[in-house]
């Protein structure tokens, strides 16, 4: 890539995130696309994934749920491959989903309980090292409660703001500010509806009806949608490397109920939330480096 005869500086994207799979359900095809047009990205995983169920009937056999850890790098890897991406594990114990009334304890040592500061660090090692013009991560509820996504909006969050702070962990590595920070924005009710239109006026039994019907609308959800990549054409490789994560989905289940020719038409991108920018932004966007291609080479 040439800019006025000189070569541009590589745009480069760090995605973090809480388990192996969640790359492959939360952005992977913007992932794909950016990696397809020369872009670096990087997916940060920061739990091992060893207290994910196995959710696949098919995969759900001793020898599986006995080398679960193992598999589950396994199948990062190969997604991986898929998307076109690079992937460093951090390493934190999976904390499991506590389930029951009331809920109880998290297990010690698990992700979730650990030191903020502590994680932050290291996460702002792997920041300044990588030095990303871009970061994604979940939203402050996590996308969902879970305590491993939760402790990665947090952790994202602390190491976005001290990266570039020289005060901040002066012995994990050279100050590096990324420039633009987002959440994840994958299951909202405009995305779910269109989805759900589509199928329902082509006669195809939509997953999403129960969903919608009992969907609460948060006032603080109204605003949330600041930036669509469009990014159908990699749909395909997005499902692709979804089902390389076997252990975690059945290639028969709701993930794969709308055909991909269906999202294409009614909903082509992938959605985010620009919640950190220190470029000029004009909302909305279609491009997480809207304002950074400019300033990375001029």
């Amino acid at each position: 890539m040439v800019l006025d005869g000189a070569e541009q500086e590589q745009l480069r994207l760090m995605c973090v995130h809480a388990h192996p799979d969640d790359e492959s359900s939360k952005g992977a095809a913007t992932m794909a696309r950016y990696s397809h047009e020369g872009v670096d990205v990087l997916v940060v995983t920061l739990t091992d994934g060893s207290r994910g169920s196995v959710l696949n009937p098919a995969m759900d056999r001793p020898e599986v749920v006995d080398n679960i850890t193992a598999i589950r790098a396994a199948e990062m890897e190969k997604a991986r491959h898929i998307l076109g991406v690079r992937q460093i594990f951090m390493g934190w114990v999976d904390s499991g989903l506590p389930e029951g009334d009331p809920l109880p304890p998290l297990p010690p040592g698990c992700f979730a309980l650990g030191d903020l500061e502590e994680q932050t660090r290291a996460l702002v090692e792997v920041v300044r090292r990588e030095r990303p013009h871009v970061m994604t991560t979940y939203d402050e509820n996590g996308g969902y409660p879970h305590p491993d996504h939760i402790r990665c909006h947090e952790v994202s969050m602390a190491a976005f703001e001290a990266a570039g702070d020289p005060e901040r962990f002066p012995d994990a590595g050279e100050p590096w500010q990324p420039l633009k920070l987002y959440y994840n924005h994958t299951f909202h009710k405009d995305r779910l509806t269109a989805l759900h239109t589509a199928m329902t006026e082509r006669g195809i039994e939509s997953p999403y009806g129960e969903w919608l019907e009992n969907w609460v609308d948060k006032p603080e959800d109204a605003d949330r949608l600041t930036t669509r990549v469009h990014c159908a054409d990699h749909f395909a490789t997005r499902d692709q490397a979804l089902i390389a994560h076997a252990t975690q989905v059945d290639p028969n289940g709701r993930w794969f109920a709308c055909p991909i020719d269906v999202q294409r038409q009614a909903w082509p991108t992938e959605d985010f939330q620009l919640a950190r920018c220190l470029v000029d932004a004009q909302l909305p966007e279609e491009d997480l480096f809207a304002g950074i291609r400019e300033t990375v080479n001029r």
